[in-house]
């Protein structure tokens, strides 16, 4: 696979996945076409050496897996996480006001607020209704084309914008959707029924009944600098971890009767807001599926001893405008290979050993690697890795793809480091042992 093969599918990924559930039904797209069974969880499951298999929970996780031969050889994982930090519609989100239509939202996540104004938005997500027959049933929605905006205060109205505008989430941040007339109503649901009906040609749509949906910027990726150098689109952090985790399974799946080990890709929601909920990394999914893979429970405890994680989520570039928000001799620079993440408080979960495994991985590729440690002044974030680690008993590493603007409504990457971070997991994924001797 060539460079830009590569990111051009990034791309087209990041686009047309402008929600974890659009995210997680493409991912299965590509898994069913790569020979992917998807698993039940209400039913039995079996499985075959080799075989190839996923399950998703909620339509928003999503975990793929081969089932190789040796169970001793233990799981190769990569973990990344399907959401992003977004502005979701209320429940009730109808506001009128001065002829305006709007709709009332709700900050999800760490989100950089200002970048959000003066914005094309869209809406997305899934709708859940009743049908003329009585049933439930929910089904995705995208609009695509810009509907809302969130227009900025003009400066002659606020004379100190550069000095000292500060965003009320709950009075700024209402999307104009359209004008309305003085006696003219108008009901978001009913909206969302007409999209559902657009969407699903001959859906037999009673009444929308909820919805969990986001507003994301229409405006698509693109390459970016003079020399294509950079990366510029939404919700980098964290799909280009499920992208470069798919296509690292994927590329091992297709070397799967070569005797591989177990490989598993594991993309859990929630992670932005603590990934505490059924299908977030702090929940059972994981360790659900690892119990029917392995039912046997001395079994699974040793193969989750043979086994490691590589928890995928991007990493603070350096900025060169703010390059003294980092420490001297860990700051990232973009284009110059992905970066490990290390804290002595273990908000990151890499020790000695899974940072050496990395090291070694990507010296055998001749491909470069960069680490990073927060200011000992400043927080330091956290990720899937440690709550991973504190699950199940896992090895974990912590790594990730140097980024600006994380947390933006428009983020930007160097256009090398995914591809390099591809190409060490496709070999992570290919390694016959993990072991670590100690003498």
């Amino acid at each position: 696979m060539q460079l830009d093969f590569f990111n051009q599918g990034l791309m087209s990924f990041l686009q047309h996945s402008p929600t974890p559930f659009h995210a997680v039904s493409n991912m299965e797209s590509e898994l069913i076409k790569a020979g992917f069974i998807s698993l039940d969880e209400s039913a039995e499951w079996t499985f075959k050496a080799n075989g190839r298999y996923f399950v998703t929970r909620n339509g928003s996780s999503l975990i793929a897996f081969t089932v190789g031969a040796e169970p001793e050889d233990g799981v190769r994982m990569v973990g990344a996480h399907t959401d992003s930090p977004c502005l979701k519609v209320k429940p009730t989100p109808e506001v009128k006001q001065k002829g305006f239509f709007q709709l009332g939202v709700e900050v999800y996540g760490g989100a950089l607020l200002n970048p959000w104004f003066d914005r094309d938005l869209s809406i997305a997500g899934r709708v859940t209704f009743v049908d003329t027959e009585g049933r439930l049933a929910s089904g995705l929605v995208d609009f695509k084309r810009p509907v809302a905006v969130i227009p900025s205060l003009a400066i002659h109205l606020d004379r100190e914008a550069n000095n000292n505008r500060t965003i009320n989430a709950q009075k700024d941040l209402p999307v104009i959707l359209t004008q309305l007339g003085e006696n003219e109503d108008i009901s978001f649901r009913e909206i969302l029924k007409s999209e559902l009906q657009k969407a699903y040609a001959g859906a037999a749509v009673k009444k929308v009944l909820d919805y969990d949906l986001c507003l994301y910027d229409v405006q698509p990726p693109s390459y970016l600098g003079l020399n294509s150098e950079f990366i510029a689109s939404a919700r980098l952090d964290n799909l280009l971890s499920c992208y470069v985790g798919l296509s690292s399974l994927l590329n091992a799946a297709n070397d799967g009767e070569n005797g591989l080990p177990t490989t598993m890709l594991v993309c859990s929601d929630h992670e932005e807001v603590g990934s505490q909920s059924a299908e977030g990394a702090q929940g059972p999914f994981l360790m659900n599926v690892l119990e029917r893979i392995y039912p046997d429970s001395q079994q699974r405890a040793k193969v989750i001893n043979a086994s490691m994680m590589i928890s995928a989520d991007n990493a603070h570039g350096v900025h060169p405008n703010f390059s003294d928000k980092h420490d001297n001799n860990h700051g990232p620079l973009i284009n110059e290979g992905p970066v490990i993440k290390i804290n002595a408080n273990q908000r990151y979960a890499t020790n000695s050993e899974t940072s050496s495994l990395y090291r070694h991985l990507s010296e055998k590729l001749a491909l470069p690697y960069q680490s990073f440690v927060v200011r000992s002044d400043m927080a330091c974030g956290s990720t899937i890795g440690p709550i991973t680690a504190g699950n199940i008993g896992v090895r974990t590493l912590d790594i990730g793809v140097p980024q600006f603007a994380m947390h933006s409504i428009r983020e930007m990457i160097g256009s090398k480091d995914a591809f390099t971070l591809y190409k060490v997991l496709a070999q992570f994924f290919a390694e016959k042992s993990l072991k670590v001797d100690r003498i």
